[in-house]
């Protein structure tokens, strides 16, 4: 049941971000489109998947592991069978749900919808809605803003779906206390290791298996196709020597908005003092606070903050606190949040350290006036910066259509945009050698037949929000396959190390045998150690699962394990503890919960496979294994 537990966890959670609200951000389109004419790779019903519709999502899913693992990230990952399913299945997943909620007349008023998009944290700039930042997301997903829209309500409607079934998974406290039970035992074990090196003397290869492995593998001896390139890119940063702008004007507006920043931050002083006035008349400080104060986290509790010690607050209120009397109020005490006004309702000494309960009513500062005041400086830049990314949206189009239309050289557009061109070392198609340019979707406009074959400049592409590139193709090294000489003793080693491994292997399996029936075994064990179902530093998932598996009802048990780089390990189990679990054992809680929600994504996939069954799914695996050229 551990194992259970611990290996669909991570499934659970893939399932559950397949379905999740970042896929209208990161470029999954409207599901509900049907095109007729385009070969289908799936069917959910009446309602088709085109080929393109999937490699579009193939292309999201590569944007999302490039970002997530930068230069770590190899195309590679995705280009087989079980990658292109996994992607075909979360499409199918979200037609079915899409055609559940349209069944089930499920929708998304246009005031929720305004109110996501207003507070969705990728849309906000310093706490606030950004249209600027609104417009380049809708901008980078090639989408126009109505398009994006109806797919971000599709997205919300199915969450009604999918969240009533999220929220169904139960797990009994006998459950969790048998799942805590097995987290905690504990094995004592020894191990031997059967390395590969100590049989490398033994192996014999046959006169042909190099000849062999390389013609049956010849893929992984071909060097990757590579370019070098020239290329621009049009940023804010590159815009901002372009922008001007009037100093009497800056002047003018920066002193206005420190005057008004300061008549704002007067305002919420003048309150904090009132309401200090209040509650140093006798009223109930706890009602004040749930009446007054700014802070969610404690204004319903009367602004109880508990006990603290020293450097848990921020230092401005920290020290007032420490300086007060038990039953003392002061105030305003300033920070960086606001206004505080603060009563000491316990002082006690914990061993060295001396802590105080405190309750509070915040009086928070107006938006943009927390923190340092703004310098003149740093006016000016950021009004430069709102020029230049106002510039950048008027210039963006402009720029694609100069790249497309002279599309010979690179020339006209550094020259109209005050621009300059850098050139690459060599790129190969994995994205190897690109840097900051390894986007799947300009890596494929770069290694396109247009820009190989025919030298002219890629489209424009949006590698980041603001950022765009275009380059031109100066050098071309197609993929070639290096020779049998070349590779001869890298196979000779690899086919080596393999016949050794299956010797290890061979050994330590007989030698098993004969511990089991008793047998004396020449073998010498180190000392032993302890380890639970966690695992610890070192430690296989394979190994782990082989201590844990072995039945230790007669000790010694042994286990056996094998390594791509450790080779075989036999393990000896001399010991086995298994702690009882208190009933206020604090893992009872986390343990519940996590049985919960893998009960959630059991339930998550009996609801999608019902929908598969419903709407009729069909893969056209022909189809979904065809590749973009």
């Amino acid at each position: 049941m551990f194992d259970s537990v611990r290996n669909n966890k991570v499934v659970v959670q893939v399932i559950l971000a397949l379905i999740s609200l970042t896929f209208a951000f990161f470029g999954i389109e409207a599901y509900m489109r049907s095109p007729g004419a385009a070969q289908e790779v799936a069917s959910v019903g009446k309602s088709r998947i085109s080929h393109g519709e999937f490699q579009q999502a193939m292309r999201a899913q590569q944007e999302r592991m490039q970002e997530a693992l930068g230069g770590k990230f190899d195309p590679k990952m995705l280009d087989n069978a079980e990658a292109r399913r996994a992607v075909l299945d979360s499409l199918v997943s979200q037609r079915t749900l899409a055609l559940a909620a349209a069944g089930a007349r499920l929708g998304v008023t246009d005031e929720q919808l305004r109110d996501f998009i207003a507070s969705a944290p990728a849309l906000q700039e310093n706490g606030q809605f950004s249209q600027a930042k609104y417009d380049a997301v809708v901008r980078s997903r090639g989408m126009s803003r109505e398009g994006f829209e109806l797919t971000l309500r599709q997205d919300l409607v199915q969450q009604q779906l999918v969240g009533a079934i999220s929220q169904s998974g139960y797990a009994s406290r006998a459950l969790a206390e048998r799942w805590v039970a097995l987290q905690s035992e504990e094995r004592e074990f020894a191990e031997v290791q059967f390395k590969p090196e100590q049989y490398l003397a033994q192996v014999k290869l046959a006169a042909d298996a190099v000849q062999k492995y390389y013609d049956a593998n010849k893929s992984q001896f071909e060097t990757a196709e590579q370019v070098k390139a020239e290329y621009v890119i049009l940023d804010v940063g590159a815009l901002l020597p372009l922008v001007t702008v009037d100093d009497a004007e800056l002047d003018k507006r920066f002193n206005e908005e420190v005057a008004s920043k300061v008549a704002a931050l007067a305002q919420a002083r003048r309150k904090a003092e009132a309401v200090l006035a209040e509650a140093r008349q006798g009223l109930q400080f706890g009602e004040l606070a749930k009446k007054y104060s700014d802070d969610p986290g404690s204004a319903q509790k009367g602004g109880d903050l508990e006990f603290f010690g020293r450097g848990a607050m921020v230092k401005p209120f920290e020290d007032a606190v420490f300086a007060m009397t038990e039953g003392d109020i002061r105030g305003p005490v300033e920070s960086d949040f606001g206004f505080h006004i603060i009563k000491l309702t316990g002082i006690r000494n914990e061993k060295d350290s001396e802590q105080r309960r405190a309750s509070h009513i915040l009086i928070a500062k107006p938006q943009g006036v927390t923190g340092a005041p703004q310098t003149k400086a740093e006016f000016v830049d950021k009004a430069k910066r709102l020029l230049a990314e106002k510039k950048y949206a008027e210039t963006a189009e402009q720029f694609g259509n100069l790249v497309y239309e002279q599309s010979d050289s690179l020339k006209p557009v550094t020259e109209k945009f005050k621009l300059s061109t850098q050139n690459t070392d060599w790129i190969s198609k994995t994205g190897q050698g690109a840097g900051g340019l390894a986007n799947p979707k300009f890596l494929g406009a770069l290694f396109s037949d247009d820009a190989i074959k025919n030298r002219r400049n890629t489209e424009a592409v949006e590698i980041a929000p603001n950022t765009l590139v275009a380059a031109r193709v100066l050098e071309h090294k197609p993929a070639a396959l290096r020779p049998l000489d070349d590779v001869r003793a890298d196979i000779e080693k690899r086919l080596t190390r393999e016949e050794a491994g299956k010797l290890a292997t061979q050994d330590a399996s007989a030698k098993l045998e004969k511990l089991k029936k008793g047998e004396a075994v020449d073998l010498v064990w180190p000392q032993s150690r302890k380890i639970t179902r966690n695992g610890a530093p070192g430690t296989a998932p394979d190994a782990l699962r082989a201590l844990f598996k072995a039945a230790a009802d007669k000790l010694p048990a042994y286990a056996i394990a094998e390594s791509p780089t450790a080779g075989t390990t036999i393990y000896k189990i001399s010991g086995v503890n298994k702690p009882p679990v208190k009933p206020d054992d604090p893992r009872l809680k986390s343990a519940q919960n996590q049985l919960e929600q893998l009960a959630s994504g059991e339930e998550l996939n009996a609801y999608l496979a019902a929908l598969r069954a419903r709407y009729k799914v069909q893969i056209n695996t022909a189809a979904l294994e065809t590749k973009q050229p």
